[in-house]
């Protein structure tokens, strides 16, 4: 099924395709990507709408000296395939393998690891400029292809604004398919619904302008009625209005699926000077009716058997998931209380909000891929007197640093930040590891920073930090849920909790990692090693008590935690420690060091990184070893 695809080596390989045969092709890549999802998870829905797309761009530019950006990197694929990277396509999002988004490490096409949405338009515009300052001769071509949902992303229009000033030959392709991974909200997305109606040509476009453009002006007043013909014109035949007045030309829309259409605009976007923006519609799942039907659930679904070519059976079912606790925490917390709201940023079904949305539609509010907004507005519903919950992925949540620090932080509102997806993220990699928060979120006065240590944690949590009047933080992993211990103890303000008393020495787990601590310590315990486990719950305030006794009376103290050991839990209890003038020569850390952290299987990273049973019982035999081994230092008397 792979006749023509198993041939292209590089985008050159394709120029010598008939339209025929590039069709042909594009459906051979729509079969690879379902061959892919029949043996793992992959971003599905999102990658069969831009097939055509990919074959158009690479067959009217050559990218080996243009430019080209994907925003956001999930809807790669194609491009990958293309170029040089298909006889290693079945290795995609596992580890070692090829990553599922752009990689500059991967291949010289790869320009921007992108994984976050709305940043192309910007560093497309830094590129342009920096190849006129320093290349001007060669006039490359620079082309930023940005999807609807990321479109409406307030850099988006920050760069859109720089561009049409700077009059810079920058091509934007914007790639409307009605969604992101939900459908899409806001007025801007009606706005494009109503240019999608439109079926004029770029051509009659260009001979309205020409004609528009030798209508004499006379006269100061006749001049500024010509200028208002002109640009109800525009706007009554046009579309594009909005584009058009930052300073774009505007073409389209155009079919998306067409190659032969796409190119045709393709080659005249290469002639016009100054920004354009081609507005190209697709259709998300194109081609595999099951994604066409419903690409939501088809943004990155399970694996799945075929029959008869588009009946699908999954593979499995997943197990109740972190993300499904705190769901169902929200949905009991805005039951029992109707100052209680739900906020997300365009990402609705990744944190399984949907029952919330359905059940309390007038209080759940989806602002789109806009997390600096979602932050914001959520200061001001908190300052009207309710109580929102914002529900992000850590990785994103980041977008939203200064409102965290002005808007919440500053102003100490009772705002309730859900970080789904903190610590390892698993195959996604590291535009997705959620490894930062801590050390972002800790350093704000007013902020309350908890860490679950299993779905029970995570459960009282919820209506915990409701009833605080401060900003609170709740991180949790994208992960099966687990029950550590069966009864846990109601959970305090800046209290941990012991999970087990030892003589040999303890280990304070900070989060879900709490699990792999206490099946480390039976299997030291199996070897005769007596080890105590501590939940510490908090990150800030932190339990200084609890953890200094348990570092000034335990032979050794060893910290774990599913983030950055920089400005970490670790760190944290560090710094305790030492204001407290205890003695630290004991204390070893354990977390992500200082370097990204490659795509896999979550569990094969925590592995590599120690941060599995073995490695932190391995670790805590190292510590006795040395503390066994460490003698009093000769003490030098004066002479």
């Amino acid at each position: 099924m792979d006749k023509i695809l198993a041939t292209i080596r590089s985008p050159k390989d394709l120029l010598a395709l008939s339209d025929d045969e590039l069709v042909q092709l594009a459906g051979e890549m729509r079969e690879a990507m379902c061959g892919l999802l029949g043996t793992r998870s992959a971003h599905f829905a999102s990658n069969l709408g831009v097939i055509e797309l990919t074959l158009a761009l690479h067959t009217t530019f050559d990218f080996s000296r243009d430019r080209l950006l994907w925003d956001t990197g999930h809807q790669v694929y194609p491009h990958k395939m293309v170029t040089g990277r298909y006889s290693a396509f079945s290795t995609i999002r596992t580890k070692g393998g090829l990553m599922g988004y752009p990689n500059p490490q991967e291949s010289p096409y790869d320009l921007f690891m992108t994984g976050h949405a709305g940043c192309s338009v910007s560093c497309a515009l830094g590129l342009k400029c920096g190849d006129d300052l320093l290349r001007p001769e060669e006039g490359r071509h620079v082309v930023a292809v940005i999807g609807d949902g990321a479109f409406q992303s307030g850099i988006v229009f920050e760069a859109l604004s720089n561009a049409g000033g700077l009059k810079k030959n920058l091509t934007v392709v914007l790639n409307d398919n009605k969604m992101s991974i939900c459908p899409r909200v806001g007025s801007l997305a009606e706005y494009l619904d109503r240019l999608r109606m439109t079926h004029f040509y770029a051509g009659l476009k260009t001979e309205i302008y020409r004609l528009l453009g030798h209508v004499p002006l006379i006269g100061d007043s006749m001049e500024r009625l010509l200028n208002q013909i002109r640009d109800a014109v525009k706007a009554g035949l046009l579309g594009g209005m909005l584009f058009e007045e930052l300073g774009f030309h505007y073409l389209g829309p155009v079919d998306g699926h067409n190659i032969k259409q796409l190119q045709k605009h393709l080659r005249m976007v290469r002639e016009f000077d100054g920004p354009v923006l081609l507005h190209v519609v697709t259709e998300k799942g194109h081609g595999f009716e099951p994604a066409e039907e419903d690409p939501t659930s088809f943004h990155a679904p399970a694996p799945f058997y075929r029959k008869n070519g588009s009946q699908i059976t999954f593979k499995e079912r997943p197990a109740v998931s972190y993300t499904q606790v705190a769901r169902d925490a929200i949905l009991a917390a805005m039951e029992n209380d109707q100052r209680v709201v739900a906020i997300t940023a365009a990402m609705c079904q990744g944190n399984m909000l949907e029952p919330v949305r359905d059940r309390f539609a007038e209080r759940f509010f989806d602002v789109g891929i806009c997390e600096s907004l979602a932050v914001a507005f959520a200061a001001g519903l908190a300052k009207a007197g309710l109580r929102p919950i914002v529900d992000i992925y850590s990785t994103f949540l980041q977008r939203s640093y200064d409102q965290i620090f002005q808007e919440l932080s500053l102003q100490s509102l009772p705002v309730l930040l859900m970080l789904d997806r903190a610590g390892l993220t698993g195959p996604d990699g590291p535009t997705h590891h959620g490894v930062f928060d801590l050390g972002y979120l800790r350093v704000f006065p007013h902020m309350v920073v908890m860490a679950p240590g299993d779905a029970a944690d995570l459960s009282l949590m919820v209506p915990f930090a409701l009833s605080q009047a401060c900003p609170c933080a709740i991180r949790y992993p994208k992960a099966r849920a687990e029950q550590v211990r069966p009864h846990p103890e109601p959970v305090e303000l800046g209290k941990a909790e012991w999970i087990r008393h030892g003589e040999a020495g303890t280990i304070i787990a900070c989060g879900p990692l709490l699990s792999p601590c206490v099946a480390a310590a039976d299997q030291l315990a199996g070897q005769g090693m007596d080890v105590g486990v501590i939940n510490a719950r908090f990150v800030k305030p932190l339990d200084t008590g609890t953890i200094l006794e348990a570092i000034q009376g335990s032979p050794f103290v060893l910290t774990v935690e599913e983030g950055t050991l920089a400005a970490g839990f670790g760190s944290a209890v560090v710094e305790a420690a030492v204001d407290a003038g205890v003695d630290v020569r004991r204390l070893r850390r354990l977390g992500i060091p200082d370097h990204y952290v490659e795509h896999g299987g979550r569990g094969e990273l925590l592995a590599d990184l120690g941060l599995d049973a073995a490695g932190i019982a391995r670790r805590c035999v190292q510590l006795a070893g040395l503390q066994h081994a460490r003698r009093p230092a000769p003490v030098r008397r004066a002479r």
